[in-house]
């Protein structure tokens, strides 16, 4: 079993940042591809970023290329999501989630992520 916890989310003024993170317990975290994901309020959740579990491979979703960065440290059994340039449609519940599959690429697919995080909120004022 993992257990991921999610921190970082919070209010925010358009056109700043936040990074979130996503702390994982277990000691096989480096076997396990990792996505962020969001749900806002009336809407389905939708991915957001994933990394692979080598780290070489990474999504990104249209809306939030060039503004989101996914990272992860293995060391620290964490994955980060840097927001930047945030907007108010980003505004939703941001969760993270891992997969156990050792898949080349990550997927994109929640119904592919074996563990979730409790989510943070994340608010974006215009």
């Amino acid at each position: 079993q993992v257990r991921l916890v999610e921190s970082g989310g919070g209010l925010v003024q358009a056109g700043g940042s936040l990074r979130l993170s996503c702390a994982a317990s277990g000691r096989t975290f480096s076997n396990y591809a990792m996505g962020w994901f969001r749900q806002a309020p009336g809407k389905e959740r939708e991915v957001v970023v994933a990394i692979s579990w080598s780290g070489g491979s990474t999504y990104y979703a249209d809306s939030v290329k060039g503004r989101f960065t996914i990272s992860r440290d293995n060391a620290k059994n964490t994955v980060y999501l840097q927001m930047n340039s945030l907007k108010p449609e980003d505004t939703a519940v941001y969760y993270c989630a891992a997969d156990r599959r050792r898949t080349v690429v990550a997927s994109t697919r929640a119904g592919e992520y074996d563990y979730w995080g409790q989510g943070t909120q994340v608010t974006v004022s215009s």
